[in-house]
């Protein structure tokens, strides 16, 4: 590792080559090495000491042993072990012998094979054994294989400066921000976020609520005609692909590497000695959770537009600090939303997105013209899509307390009524998947929701999709004899977040009355159940501050009771 740093600090081999000394492997290996060795000598001893000295005190016992052994020749086990220790000794006498002498190797390798022997003043000191002769040729190996692979090729001829490489290594590689460290208990935006709860639970829910002023900033009295609200641009086309993702921003490479295949041109999935090819969605659709741990500057940056932007970049001429006065602000020679053929991207925020009362959401959102590669239209929290053959996508905003409030319900039912045709079919996006939710607490939530669905969309309603529940897991309704108010229900929170259990939901049968069945679910319940019952040690051992913190809170807390004992 000296001989490579060196290497590396004269420009002999390539900046790009990581400078960082893998010190563990060498520990590992060191203890592999020693382990070996003492096997080695346990067995065999020290043979080139031993091959032409007088009998010592070893022999001398191993004689005393050998006029036992006569006297029991007739025991079967003994005789046994006694042949096996005869075929060892064989073994070593004929694979580990000593060959060779000092004098072939450099002055070096000699004092460093034969320094012990020497220093003794042993006649034998110019004798070697081949696992010295081993030992010392891979260790001479793994250097030189280290030095050729961690320098990534030669770089003779250019070799780059420091300042050079650096840059070079950003471009190459993001600087992605970390998983957050929900257990740790060691963050500030922890801290920060259960701060942020505490006053937006007490502020915003019911006192101050972002969708009542997004509401009187309307600027058309009937809302269902509102262009802020309800976006038609896509009904003329033939066909529509879509994507619908949730609970991003949490980790960056996660994050990227679900947007990076969400860039994709197309993807091909091989199923059943077949090949499908999906083309990308013309529109992605995301359901809340934008990034966490708490909604600021910061983690919508560096959480979610960053690994989105390197997934697909936006225009040349974009600004990250442009704030969009009038949108669509739609890019030269587009005149109008509906002749603009890119991706586009909508919208909803969720618990998280709503600790801060909205106030990120609304900036980066809905004042911002693009999320990397994906055009914003989007003016408001919640919206309408009209989309072609006869398809609705209804984007509702929960905000904290799990249910739309009034005037967003006034749109969507307006919309239902004024809109939405009698065999038209449409897609219902919330942040939380109150069916599985409620199943699972024994509770009744989101009501109006719940009443928009049965009394306004009465069976329209083909497909409802939300996120916070980071798997995938879809329902279908069986057969039923009853009217069906929701066909499919799909959870897919799989945009980058920590994975949540899925076999918890096993038996979810059941909702707005009707039969339904499991068609999708990842991960699979098995797969679940194991990686649940390995937290019992995972989850401590990754996150040992979390027992370390709430141990010393709990002492705290006893600790303060004792004097009333």
């Amino acid at each position: 590792h000296v001989i490579f740093l060196g290497l590396w600090y004269l420009g002999l081999v390539s900046r790009m080559a990581e400078k960082k000394p893998e010190m563990l492997t060498i520990i590992q290996n060191c203890a592999v090495i020693s382990i070996a060795c003492c096997v080695f000598y346990s067995h065999c001893g020290n043979r080139t000491l031993s091959r032409d000295k007088s009998i010592d005190r070893r022999t001398a016992s191993w004689v005393a042993f050998s006029l036992w052994r006569k006297q029991n020749e007739d025991n079967t086990l003994i005789s046994k072990l006694l042949r096996m220790h005869k075929f060892k000794d064989q073994i070593c006498s004929s694979w580990f012998a000593p060959v060779g002498s000092a004098s072939d190797y450099p002055l070096l390798s000699k004092w460093a094979i034969y320094g012990e022997l020497a220093s003794n003043g042993s006649e034998h000191s110019n004798i070697i054994s081949p696992v010295y002769s081993l030992w010392a040729t891979f260790i001479g190996l793994y250097m030189a294989n280290y030095v050729v692979e961690r320098s990534t090729g030669w770089a003779l001829t250019h070799p780059l400066t420091i300042s050079e490489y650096e840059t070079l290594k950003k471009l190459l590689k993001p600087d992605f921000e970390d998983m957050v460290p929900w257990y740790s208990g060691t963050s500030t935006d922890l801290f920060k976020t259960v701060f942020d709860l505490m006053i937006s639970v007490t502020l915003f829910v019911g006192r101050f609520d972002m969708r009542m002023m997004q509401a009187a900033m309307n600027k058309t009295p009937d809302e269902s005609k509102s262009s802020d609200l309800l976006y038609d641009h896509l009904d003329g086309k033939d066909e529509l692909w879509f994507d619908f993702i949730a609970d991003t921003g949490d980790g960056g490479n996660s994050t990227y590497a679900i947007a990076r295949l969400l860039a994709q041109p197309s993807l091909v999935v091989k199923s059943d000695d077949s090949r499908l090819i999906f083309p990308r969605g013309e529109l992605l659709l995301i359901g809340g959770d934008l990034a966490y741990p708490n909604p600021c500057s910061f983690t919508y940056e560096r959480r979610f537009f960053c690994p989105f932007e390197y997934a697909l970049q936006p225009p040349a001429w974009y600004t990250p600090d442009h704030i969009a006065l009038e949108k669509p602000e739609l890019p030269l020679g587009v005149s109008e939303l509906r002749q603009y053929s890119g991706p586009q991207c909508f919208m909803i925020p969720g618990n998280h997105d709503w600790f801060d009362g909205l106030n990120t959401f609304m900036r980066y959102v809905c004042h911002k013209s693009w999320l990397g590669g994906w055009f914003l239209p989007q003016k408001r929290s919640y919206f309408a899509l009209k989309l072609p053959n006869g398809w609705w996508v209804f984007g509702l905003d929960q905000a904290l307390h799990g249910d739309i409030d009034v005037y967003q319900f006034k749109f969507f039912a307006e919309l239902c009524q004024q809109k939405v045709g009698e065999h038209d079919s449409v897609i219902l996006i919330t942040h939380e998947p109150n069916w599985l939710l409620d199943w699972y607490w024994g509770d009744k939530t989101g009501k109006n929701v719940t009443y928009l669905i049965r009394e306004y969309l009465k069976g329209r309603c083909k497909l409802r999709m939300a996120g916070d529940l980071h798997h995938y897991m879809r329902h279908s309704c069986t057969e039923s004899k009853e009217p069906v108010h929701v066909q499919h229900l799909l959870v897919n929170g799989c945009g980058g977040a920590f994975l949540h259990p899925t076999h918890v939901f096993e038996n979810f049968k059941e909702c707005y009355g009707n039969k339904y069945e499991t068609k999708a679910v990842y991960p699979s319940y098995e797969d679940s159940s194991k990686i649940a019952l390995g937290n019992i040690l995972k989850f401590r051992r990754k996150n040992w501050q979390f027992d370390v913190i709430g141990g010393f809170v709990y002492f705290v807390l006893v600790f303060s009771m004792f004097p009333q004992v």
